[in-house]
C-alpha cells in the first residue's frame, strides 16, 4: 500500500516535470515562428495547449485522488498542494508561449519584430526556454541552490525587458503603433514566462525546507 502512495506521488512530479518540458519546448518553437514568419511553427505551438490542459487536468485529478484517498499529512501534503500550485504557473507558460506564436500568426507574412530588436527578442525566447529547463532539474533533483540559482539567473530577462523599453522610447524609433504593440506585448510574455519558471523554483525550496524561499535566504545570511 505504501509502495503504490508513493508511486503516485512521485507520477504527480514526473506530470510536472512532464509539463515543464512541454512549455519550454513550446516557448522555444514559438519564438523561431515570431522571428522567421513561420506559419506552421506557430500552428504547432498554439496546438500544444491542448497537450498541456490535458497534463494539468490529468495531474489535478491524481492529486486530488492523493488527498481523498491517502490523507496525506507534512511533507507529503505539501508535496500534493505545492504541485496543483505548480501545474497551475505551468499551464500559464502555455498560454505565454500561444501567445508569441499568435503575434507571429497575427503579422503573417510580415515580421513582427523589427531588425533591430531581433537579437533581443532571440536571447529573450533562448533564455526563458533555459530557465524552464532549469525548473525542470529542479523539479527532479530538489536542489535548493539550483533552484536558488535560477532566480538569480532571471536578473537577465529583467534586463532585456528593460532594454525593450528603453529602445522603444528612442527618438529614433520609428516602426509604427503596430509594431510597438508586437514588441511590448513580446516583452511582457517572456518577462512573465521567466516569472513563472521562478515562482516554480522558489516552491522548491519551500518544499524541500518548509520554509519560504525568501526565509531560506533570510536564514542563510543570518548563518554566516
Amino acid at each position: 500500500m505504501r509502495a503504490a502512495y508513493h508511486e503516485e506521488l512521485e507520477s504527480i512530479s514526473n506530470g510536472l516535470v512532464d509539463m515543464a518540458n512541454l512549455v519550454g519546448s513550446a516557448m522555444g518553437r514559438a519564438t523561431g515562428a515570431l522571428l522567421d514568419t513561420d506559419l506552421q511553427l506557430a500552428d504547432s505551438v498554439i496546438a500544444t495547449e491542448d497537450q498541456v490542459d490535458e497534463l494539468q487536468r490529468d495531474l489535478e485529478n491524481r492529486a486530488i485522488a492523493v488527498l481523498a484517498r491517502q490523507q496525506p499529512v507534512a511533507t507529503d501534503l505539501r508535496v500534493v498542494v505545492t504541485s496543483l500550485r505548480m501545474s497551475a504557473d505551468l499551464e500559464r507558460c502555455g498560454v505565454l508561449a500561444q501567445h508569441v506564436a499568435t503575434l507571429a500568426r497575427r503579422r503573417h507574412p510580415e515580421h513582427a519584430v523589427p531588425k533591430d530588436l531581433r537579437r533581443t527578442i532571440l536571447e529573450m525566447g533562448q533564455l526563458a526556454q533555459r530557465l524552464m529547463a532549469q525548473a525542470a532539474e529542479v523539479l527532479i533533483t530538489h536542489d535548493v541552490d539550483a533552484a536558488r540559482q535560477l532566480e538569480r539567473d532571471d536578473d537577465r530577462m529583467d534586463e532585456l525587458h528593460r532594454m525593450i523599453f528603453h529602445h522603444l522610447m528612442d527618438d529614433r524609433w520609428h516602426h509604427g503603433v503596430e509594431t510597438t504593440v508586437n514588441v511590448t506585448l513580446a516583452g511582457r510574455y517572456y518577462e512573465r514566462f521567466a516569472d513563472h519558471a521562478v515562482s516554480i523554483a522558489r516552491r522548491v525550496v519551500y518544499l524541500v525546507t518548509g520554509e519560504h524561499a525568501d526565509e531560506v535566504a533570510t536564514n542563510s545570511r543570518v548563518t554566516t
